[in-house]
């Protein structure tokens, strides 16, 4: 079996035995999700290793098997400098959340089986080089995550699932429909990535180009999420588990913007040109609305959520940004795609910290209302580190994996569009946000729910706390990351160019 192909389907038949077998005791079962996590990093780590530039359009680790034969489409895997990094964060954040989970006593055996399944499925769509094998992917993990909502969320979990589900659901269908519309474009027909990128379909036909891209942009701004299709994300954060919370934020919100760089930018490059403006503006209103709605929330989890939209939001700019074609402005462009790929990765690991985190406010006291608490540092000066450490590393301060991405994002993108200089106030707001987060959490006498706050436990401890480390390890040592992002930007850039 490939390399890639075990990597998918070993949490997959973890999942499937745990679900199957009701023998399996409570502490096997954490256990065993714990145990095929450290295997899938370790296989994941081999292949880095392993890693070598497979050129443009090229796919390293590749694999490819007849599947549907009669729609030309294949069981078809590989990874390039865009994935691979993806990959990586995404078994990196799933292991943290199998360790923060190892005191959960709430269906531990079927909470284990769903996680390692959504944990298969998640990094199928990262290795998928075929529209209807991505597609797949991209649906089961909506099936996964509506199921950890609904399952073990708190509040009104069932109704923000449906919510999820709904919203994330109908976003798919249109992605859907723009993958039939670059099907029946293609000449031969097929739903292979590398063969579409290779034939660019729609060029020369600019109506139709445009309105495969509508679809498939709705498709994926849903997933992402951009303003206006953001609203079902507050209410599933809020009232997921914290786990839950840490994978959606961590990994499928990038199943979105991975789906521009992996499909729409490369195999409707003309049409990514013509929209280009009208994605840059998308990305200024998510970062600024994001963040001056983050500041004035004053439930946690519910701010962490919409600095969410706020992140993400520099990834869209950055990539609209690359459509817009400016003299000689290549270096640039691919400056901003790389400061792109970095943010995503740098905001799986810091965001799914800071929600490990918000949950133990959940565990201890059942409230995320920052109100209800102050001078939480005296009690739970670990708890107050760890958190302040989140805090900085998310808004953008040097030394962390955030301020590499953001760098890159507005060096790159300003020297295109300078227009896109506005956003910068963003970081700014999300500074201010979380400094008054800090202050009134962490900081004066103590109040609330604040007396009797037990400290970190050694789970939550060694879940958020090497997802902050990997965070300042990039920040101070970024080339490890970079060697591998950067060739494979320059190459979506002369995709996107020419």
């Amino acid at each position: 079996m490939n390399m890639l192909s075990l990597i998918v389907f070993l949490p997959l038949a973890a999942a499937a035995v745990l679900a199957v077998v009701p023998s399996i005791g409570a502490a096997a079962a954490r256990w065993a999700w714990v145990a095929v996590s450290v295997v899938e990093l370790l296989l994941v780590g081999v292949l880095w290793a392993g890693y070598e530039d497979p050129g443009p359009n090229g796919l390293a680790f590749e694999e490819q098997v007849p599947w549907i034969p009669g729609v030309n489409s294949s069981y078809h895997v590989g990874v390039d400098g865009l994935s691979l990094p993806l990959l990586a964060m995404t078994a990196v954040v799933f292991l943290a959340c199998a360790v923060h989970a190892l005191r959960d006593a709430d269906r531990p055996r079927v909470q284990a089986a769903l996680f390692l399944f959504l944990q298969g499925v998640s990094l199928g769509v990262f290795v998928a080089a075929d529209l209807i094998l991505f597609f797949v992917f991209f649906d089961l993990s909506i099936v996964g995550m509506y199921f950890v909502i609904a399952g073990w969320g708190h509040g009104n979990a069932v109704r923000s699932a449906l919510k999820f589900f709904l919203y994330t659901f109908l976003g798919s269908l249109a992605l859907l429909l723009g993958f039939i519309g670059l099907y029946v474009a293609a000449a031969p027909h097929t739903f292979d990535i590398p063969e579409l990128v290779a034939a660019a379909p729609l060029a020369g036909d600019p109506l139709t180009g445009g309105l495969v891209l509508a679809a498939i942009l709705v498709g994926l701004a849903v997933k992402t999420p951009t303003v206006p299709f953001h609203t079902w994300l507050p209410p599933a954060h809020t009232d997921a588990p914290a786990t839950g919370s840490a994978v959606l934020a961590g990994v499928l919100l990038k199943m979105g913007t991975y789906g521009f760089v992996r499909i729409a930018m490369p195999i409707l490059p003309e049409a990514w040109r013509a929209w280009a403006w009208v994605i840059v503006a998308v990305g200024v209103v998510s970062v600024l609305y994001g963040a001056f709605v983050a500041l004035a929330q004053t439930d946690l989890k519910r701010m962490i959520a919409y600095t969410s939209v706020n992140h993400m939001g520099y990834i869209v700019l950055a990539l609209g940004a690359v459509g817009v074609l400016a003299e000689g402005a290549a270096q640039a462009r691919s400056v901003a795609v790389t400061g792109a790929v970095v943010q995503m990765v740098s905001h799986g690991l810091i965001t799914a910290a800071l929600f490990l985190l918000a949950g133990v406010m959940q565990d201890r006291a059942g409230s995320y209302d920052m109100g209800s608490y102050g001078g939480l540092a005296a009690p739970a000066p670990r708890y107050a580190a760890l958190f302040a450490v989140g805090a900085f590393a998310s808004l953008g301060l040097p030394g962390f994996s955030g301020f590499i991405a953001e760098f890159q994002i507005f060096a790159g993108s300003v020297a295109v569009a300078p227009v896109t200089a506005v956003a910068l106030v963003g970081i700014l707001v999300t500074a201010a946000l979380f400094l008054r987060a800090l202050q009134r959490v962490f900081t004066g006498p103590a109040a609330g729910h604040t007396p009797g706050f037990e400290d970190l436990r050694a789970p939550e401890l060694w879940s958020a706390g090497p997802l902050l480390g990997l965070s300042l390890l990039i920040g101070v040592l970024p080339r490890v990351l970079l060697e591998v992002i950067e060739p494979a930007s320059a190459a979506l850039v002369g995709l996107v160019g020419r």
